[in-house]
């Protein structure tokens, strides 16, 4: 027996989001953003007909929530088989699983992102710390409620911008679609949702944990990735010392681990290929930890 459309507008989203249950909640954002864009977009043209007549009207176009939630649940399955690198044989040797991770673009994308973490973090610190003491000095004039909102605003815009950065880089699913604000409700009503919504103000939070983040992201990445190349790099400039390539002034010092070049030199480049590769490793495990704090604090869970 097939199940009666619903008469409203809500009511449809709720039915959606219960067909959704259990799927991404960057994904369910997305499809109930796209069902009330379209939904209400079909409502304003066909002035003078009821919200349940014009779910009626558009069922055969549309689908029905169930029908809506299956399209979406196809194409995201889709969508990340096309985007996602191909997924190879899982390595059961531990020197496999450990070298493997050379082959594995996601984790190259992550030290980017750390690289890239602090400036976006800089800025992200500089634009909450400013709007927030803007409107703080602000508030007794007749613009700083404007002011105010309007940094609001500006917040979910970078926070859409952050998720396209987190997804395309970490992997992480985010929203591809801002959440929807009903144009058909008074200015009043759409500043309550906005105040009154948690994700506004974790948002906030999240730009501003992003400094301390940043600096720590990109500490790690220049530090550990600086320390490795030139343990692998040290003894190649040491066989080559004195050509009129390699001019070194002074001698690499390997006295406090009482070894001679010969035998400390090859340790060396050893430990070089191996913190590099830890290094690869822990990018990919701070990608997948930040991507986690990302989901929760941009993405309305159950949204």
């Amino acid at each position: 027996m097939n199940t009666p459309l619903p008469t409203t507008i809500d009511a449809y989203l709720e039915a959606l989001r219960a067909a959704l249950a259990g799927a991404d909640p960057a994904l369910l954002q997305d499809a109930l953003y796209d069902a009330e864009e379209f939904l209400r977009s079909e409502l304003a043209e066909q002035s003078g007909k009821s919200e349940a007549e014009v779910i009626a009207a558009v069922a055969g176009s549309y689908g029905a929530p169930d029908e809506v939630a299956a399209i979406y649940r196809d194409t995201e399955y889709k969508v990340r088989r096309a985007i996602e690198p191909p997924k190879r044989e899982p390595r059961t040797s531990l020197l496999g699983r450990f070298f493997g991770v050379a082959a594995d673009p996601r984790a190259y994308g992550a030290v980017f992102y750390m690289l890239l973490s602090m400036a976006t973090g800089i800025f992200y610190f500089t634009f909450v710390v400013t709007g927030l003491s803007l409107s703080a000095g602000f508030a007794v004039l007749i613009i700083g409620i404007p002011f105010f909102l309007l940094f609001l605003g500006l917040t979910r815009v970078l926070s859409l911008v952050e998720g396209r950065i987190v997804e395309t880089m970490l992997g992480t699913r985010m929203p591809r679609r801002p959440l929807y604000s009903d144009r058909s409700v008074s200015w009043m009503e759409r500043i309550k949702e906005m105040l009154t919504d948690g994700r506004t103000w974790s948002t906030i939070l999240y730009q501003l944990l992003m400094l301390p983040l940043g600096i720590g992201y990109f500490t790690v990445a220049v530090t550990g990735f600086s320390v490795a190349l030139s343990f692998i790099a040290a003894p190649v400039l040491y066989l080559f010392r004195g050509t009129r390539w390699v001019h070194m002034d002074g001698d690499i010092g390997l006295e406090m681990w009482l070894l001679p070049p010969e035998l400390g030199l090859p340790l060396l480049f050893v430990a070089g290929i191996v913190l590099l590769f830890s290094m690869l490793h822990l990018a990919r495990g701070i990608a997948h930890v930040h991507g986690g704090i990302a989901k929760s604090l941009l993405v309305r869970s159950g949204s």
